[in-house]
């Protein structure tokens, strides 16, 4: 292990291999990682939100193997090829409303990257307008829409954008604050005539996995619509399943005009994609924007083996059954323990607030305590939230009741053990 730690921290930039927990594995399998120590961890993150269907599910290492037997590399345009192709078709009979043509990258930064620069470049306007709390990657354009912590923009000259703040689901009036604060960015701000799209996750992830109420999210569709701007959903963490539905969209009966798709795409393997309605993309020209690895054909063949998954498993179903069980568990516990603050959740998106069990403000300290605690005892969580004071708990969808219950019972022996501290 210390031979482990040297390694890292020699050769690996600490922004990248300074994570939390940093847990040396050997192996990965089903819902478990198998550590350098010997023990089995259960696992309540699924690498973030990417291995929905599972680690190492069979379909898809069947699929990567086939795949290498074919092509290992393919700059799409260059040679063209049965796997993005395949992959194209489907995801276009799976996404909601005109969603039907693709860009393909590697990352949900890049996807996000490239649902800018699209709109930017069919609407010939300049500005952009993203919700505070939203996350959407680091790379520069990216990270212009990001404010799910103000340390991600430290000494990062970004501009071209506007915010507004995220749903409040336990305002009052939701929509009519959303109204307020758009007529107040448009009167003082930035003319609506200037703004090429409205980017937003329909749930937030990095910034605490909080969920808008549906008649919100309606209202940012028809702003846009009455001003002629562009609506993005941010569906890298939300898409494939882990909301109960194929992509959040679904969920909340709001189609946007550009989608950035990510994570659960290719269970683990670097694809990602931007998807808009063929008649927007053709406003695209050639040359405007391209890849050389983005559509990777391995990538696309474990795409492929995902949504075969997900179909031949019923894990929408299984999502949102088992997803239903884990919050009213959580519910319960809330009453027990005083570092439980709110819980929200959607699907396979559980965020669990800790809070300091005197004062009850959000505690990044009880979080982190909590975190290496249900560590020892063999289940990994994620953290998240503005403040980090949220446990991210996103399982696979393939997750079954019994493993719920082991992993919250193991996380419920951390707050009695805490209480007897």
């Amino acid at each position: 292990m210390d031979e482990i730690k040297d390694l890292v921290d020699r050769h690996l930039a600490p922004s990248m291999a300074k994570d939390h927990p940093n847990l040396p594995v050997e192996k990965e399998e089903g819902h478990y990682y198998y550590g350098k120590d010997g023990r089995q961890y259960l696992d309540f993150t699924s690498g973030i939100a990417t291995t929905n269907v599972g680690h190492r599910h069979p379909k898809v290492v069947e699929a990567i193997k086939k795949g290498a037997d074919e092509l290992t590399h393919g700059p799409s345009g260059v040679i063209m090829y049965d796997s993005i192709l395949e992959l194209s078709q489907r995801l276009a009979a799976l996404l909601p409303g005109n969603l039907d043509c693709f860009f393909y990258g590697n990352s949900g930064a890049e996807a996000v990257e490239g649902a800018l620069k699209l709109a930017r470049h069919v609407t010939d306007r300049p500005y952009v307008v993203s919700f505070l709390g939203g996350f959407h990657g680091r790379s520069m354009g990216a990270l212009s829409v990001s404010t799910s912590k103000s340390k991600y923009r430290k000494h990062q000259p970004v501009n071209g954008t506007y915010q507004l703040p995220y749903a409040d689901p336990e305002a009052e009036d939701p929509v009519a604050e959303l109204e307020h604060h758009a007529e107040q960015l448009f009167k003082y701000q930035v003319a609506p005539e200037e703004v090429a799209a409205f980017i937003v996750e329909p749930v937030l992830g990095e910034g605490g996995y909080v969920v808008p109420p549906e008649p919100w999210l309606r209202r940012v569709r028809e702003l846009c619509d009455e001003h002629g701007i562009l609506l993005i959903f941010d569906e890298v963490q939300t898409g494939f399943g882990r909301t109960g539905e194929w992509f959040a969209s679904h969920t909340f009966n709001v189609t946007p005009d550009i989608m950035a798709i990510a994570k659960g795409i290719a269970s683990g393997l670097p694809l990602s994609a931007t998807v808009a309605s063929r008649e927007l993309m053709q406003k695209w020209p050639l040359g405007s924007h391209a890849t050389t690895f983005g559509g990777n054909p391995i990538a696309c063949h474990a795409a492929n083996a995902v949504l075969d998954v997900i179909e031949e498993e019923n894990l929408l179903a299984n999502t949102k059954k088992q997803g239903a069980y884990a919050y009213e568990r959580l519910l319960t516990m809330q009453k027990k323990y005083p570092e439980i603050g709110k819980v929200r959740a959607l699907g396979l998106m559980i965020g669990i607030e800790m809070v300091d069990p005197v004062t009850k403000t959000p505690s990044s300290d009880v979080l982190f305590d909590c975190l290496d605690r249900a560590l020892e005892k063999g289940v990994l969580f994620y953290f998240g939230g503005n403040e980090t004071e949220i446990m991210r708990m996103i399982p696979p969808l393939t997750i079954t009741k019994e493993e719920i219950d082991r992993g919250l019972d193991l996380f419920e022996e951390t707050l009695k053990e805490r209480a007897s501290s």
